[in-house]
């Protein structure tokens, strides 16, 4: 038993460290499918093009510039200064993410608004330095949320100053989680060139200081509690049930999870526990009341579909053959997968080693966890020293526990303006976003039955009544602000 918890404290002091890199942004492990790369509806369409930007836009001795790619669609668009709707694109590839912002496609033709999808430096296609962008951090120094915004300004001045119709047209940014973070902050450092922002599921606040460092294993806790407490007790059993299958049960594991590679040593254990935490967060993070394609090809409702053979008490194997059929469901819902591959990580739409890197400089958010059971049920502290010293070691830079504060004003964001922050409860990241409106333009929208993100996707008809109320309310807000445009 000793020698498993040291096991298991090893384990988790890796998923302490690694907190925001393997579960904030959960370890994108889905398989490159291009078919999700094709618009989603019919008529939706776009074009794809090209800016020409500078590397760095805040020195002058670097002159290297690159080619960013945009997105537009101008079909439903009122040529005649009609609004510019502009998508602040975040950790992964502007195609994706465009055909998982339904939202904007659906309230474009109402608006009559002309549609921008910008990629973020450093992912997709938009590589300042091609195939070398990640060889060393000389030329990873580039990759912060500054020079992102900065890209998206300039992108927006351009487009303003070469696209006839559009000299006078006011622009809203939208994004979501990243993204979303990206679209309040843009809002608050170029308020000249932006009107407003909808920040969905935006942590703006998950940064030391500004929110409790517990909040987000409380909340995956809290979200499988709800559909079911007996299957919180039974994964706060499984880890020590992995763990007593070493020395001499290693080939049941691999069997029972249809691992591609056989576990072998006692680290594979770990190893093992690690990725069945990250689909317990990229599940209640893509809760969605439909099936939906976001990570994995999933059914409705996964965290439901996951605990149905974990809603009575069980040990041993049997707990873990139950454990095993719920990531078969995550990882093999189709049934295509000849084996499960605990280390794949995908990076065609989500830029793993992009968000490493800024995760590890200047978008710090602590998490911990005070003896949540569903997560080992000991407790996984926050250590700055211990987290700077793996990212040194790993990346060859240290974080700066507090620039992301003292850059976007922290909490101190009331003398901002036009900036709705939605918020779905069901998304483990909603305790650092803004929960509470904080004055008549900086408007918070809580969204009870909604995972991450779901009012930015597209309207379907197993939408909870209070997702379709908030995108009612955010098109209302939207609405108040062109008018307010149109009358100054």
């Amino acid at each position: 038993m000793v020698d498993a918890l040291k096991c298991l404290l090893c384990a988790c002091v890796v998923c302490c460290v690694g907190v925001t890199e393997a579960l904030l942004q959960h370890r994108r492990l889905s398989p490159y499918n291009p078919r999700l790369l094709n618009p989603l509806r019919d008529g939706f369409s776009y074009r794809t093009l090209n800016f020409t930007q500078n590397v760095d836009h805040f020195g002058f001795r670097n002159t290297d510039q690159f080619q960013q790619r945009y997105l537009v669609a101008d079909q439903f668009w009122n040529h005649d200064n009609g609004p510019i709707f502009f998508y602040t694109g975040n950790e992964g590839d502007i195609a994706w993410i465009c055909n998982n912002t339904g939202f904007l496609w659906d309230i474009a033709p109402e608006f009559k608004a002309l549609l921008v999808f910008a990629e973020h430096r450093y992912y997709g296609q938009s590589l300042p330095y091609g195939s070398e962008s990640y060889a060393n951090t000389s030329v990873l120094d580039y990759l912060t949320s500054e020079q992102a915004l900065a890209d998206y300004a300039e992108l927006i001045r351009h487009i303003k100053q070469t696209t006839p119709g559009t000299a006078n047209s006011p622009v809203i940014v939208f994004g979501g989680s990243y993204g979303g973070m990206l679209a309040a902050w843009m809002r608050l450092k170029y308020p000249s060139l932006v009107l407003g922002a909808l920040a969905s599921s935006a942590p703006v606040w998950q940064f030391e200081g500004l929110t409790p460092c517990g909040g987000f294993y409380s909340q995956i806790q809290q979200i499988y509690e709800s559909v079911s407490p007996q299957c919180v007790d039974n994964m706060a059993t499984t880890w020590l049930a992995v763990m007593g299958c070493w020395p001499n049960d290693l080939d049941f594991l691999t069997k029972t999870f249809s691992l591609c590679k056989p576990l072998e040593i006692k680290l594979d254990l770990g190893t093992l526990m690690d990725w069945i935490t990250t689909v317990l967060v990229n599940m209640a993070t893509v809760n969605y009341p439909y099936p939906a394609s976001f990570m994995e090809p999933l059914p409705a409702w996964p965290v439901q579909e996951f605990c149905r053979d974990l809603k009575t008490p069980l040990t041993g194997k049997p707990l873990l053959e139950a454990v095993a059929k719920g990531m078969k469901m995550y990882f093999n819902c189709t049934g295509q997968a000849a084996c499960l591959n605990m280390t794949k990580h995908a990076t065609d739409y989500f830029g793993d080693r992009g968000w490493h890197y800024q995760t590890c400089t200047e978008l710090v958010m602590p998490m911990c966890s005070n003896n949540t059971k569903m997560f080992y049920d000991i407790p996984l502290h926050w250590d700055m020293y211990v987290y700077s010293f793996f990212c040194h070691a790993a990346l060859g830079v240290s974080p700066r526990e507090n620039w992301i504060s003292l850059q976007y004003w922290g909490k101190e964001i009331k003398s901002a303006s036009n900036i709705i922050f939605s918020n779905g409860l069901l998304d483990p990241l909603a305790q650092g976003g803004v929960l509470e409106t904080l004055s008549p333009s900086l408007i918070a929208i809580q969204i009870p039955m909604a995972a991450q993100q779901l009012d930015l996707r597209g309207e379907n008809p197993a939408d909870p009544p209070d997702v379709r109320a908030a995108r009612e309310q955010e098109k209302n807000i939207l609405t108040n602000w062109l008018y307010g445009w149109n009358q100054e």
